[in-house]
């Protein structure tokens, strides 16, 4: 009797058991079903559309083809990036300050330096040769009530950037901020092709470029200055086509942590930011046609950042009202993961 008690009591504890399995399998399903109900009703399962969380609309792609001569012009870039940032209003954080942007005359340079502006610095700007954009940018820093140099050279060239600093200190009265943003970038699909040259090139404005800048520039900085560098999401994952650019960023990113380290004790911080795609002229002149008309469509944004939603990174990075306690730090801006 006892053993026919326990069968009982272990079919009844099995048939508990199996119910309760049972009760989940059927919750599970109504979930799963209702899942499905909304798929169908947006069958990919994602907004098509590029994301537009800015005050403005951004242009998306497709854009039109093109493949510009280098150094790339911003005045032959088609749409137009967009820089002045309109719905942005300055709060005084950068008073009576003076900042050099390296690649100032287009692009997140130019986007820097009129927000650099509006904040109330004065500004120099260093460029290659692409005077036209140059002088577009002078235009909107001194439209922002400031005062602007133009400051045309070769960064790779240790006595250019030797100079670029004098004269900054020399007409502007000092140098708070300097912001190393010029860049080279141009792919090889195969790495054989990579030539020497091409290789040198890069390495040369890429990193030689923030070293010799830089280094003129301590030389005149007071406690509470900052250096900001312009890094890329290539230095932290890598290009398969940019072998040569991503390994200059990443050393960008090395640069930026060791020297904020050895420049702390004097009162200077060395920060970073990393931009994923942004629609500046460096890119159009890198890319084949058809890859420009698609660029920044595999971001999660589904666009490219527009040179006036990196900029308030970079007054962030040189307000000491903002960030004084940051320094050694790398922000990427890559519109999201």
């Amino acid at each position: 009797m006892a053993r026919k008690a326990t069968k009982a009591a272990t079919r009844k504890a099995v048939t508990g058991e199996n119910g309760e399995a049972e009760s989940a399998a059927a919750r599970q399903r109504r979930i799963q079903a209702g899942v499905d109900a909304d798929d169908r009703r947006r069958p990919d399962g994602k907004n098509k559309g590029a994301v537009q969380l800015g005050a403005r609309k951004y242009p998306e792609p497709p854009f039109p083809r093109q493949h510009l001569p280098k150094p790339g012009m911003e005045s032959s870039v088609e749409p137009r990036p967009m820089y002045d940032a309109p719905y942005y209003i300055g709060s005084r954080k950068l008073d009576g300050k003076v900042a050099l942007i390296t690649g100032g005359d287009s692009g997140i340079g130019r986007a820097v330096a009129v927000l650099f502006a509006r904040e109330g610095a004065d500004v120099a700007i260093a460029y290659l040769t692409e005077q036209g954009d140059a002088e577009a940018t002078m235009a909107a820093v001194e439209a922002e009530g400031r005062r602007c140099i133009l400051i045309s050279g070769d960064v790779s060239n240790r006595q250019h950037c030797r100079n670029a600093v004098a004269r900054t200190v020399k007409e502007l009265g000092g140098l708070d901020i300097l912001v190393n943003n010029a860049a080279f970038q141009v792919h090889s699909a195969k790495f054989e092709d990579l030539t020497p040259d091409h290789f040198d090139a890069t390495l040369k404005t890429n990193l030689y470029g923030y070293f010799h800048m830089a280094q003129a520039a301590v030389e005149h900085m007071k406690p509470g200055s900052a250096i900001i560098n312009t890094g890329s999401v290539t230095g932290i994952d890598g290009s398969r086509e940019l072998v040569d650019y991503s390994m200059t960023k990443g050393g960008i990113h090395a640069f930026t942590r060791a020297l904020s380290g050895n420049l702390l004790a004097r009162g200077i911080r060395v920060n970073c930011v990393a931009p994923g795609p942004v629609w500046t002229p460096l890119n159009p002149s890198e890319k084949e046609a058809a890859d420009v008309s698609e660029f920044g469509a595999k971001t999660p944004m589904k666009r490219p950042a527009q040179p006036e939603e990196i900029a308030p990174a970079y007054v962030f990075l040189a307000s000491s009202h903002c960030s004084s306690y940051i320094t050694g730090e790398i922000l990427p801006i890559i519109g999201g993961y």
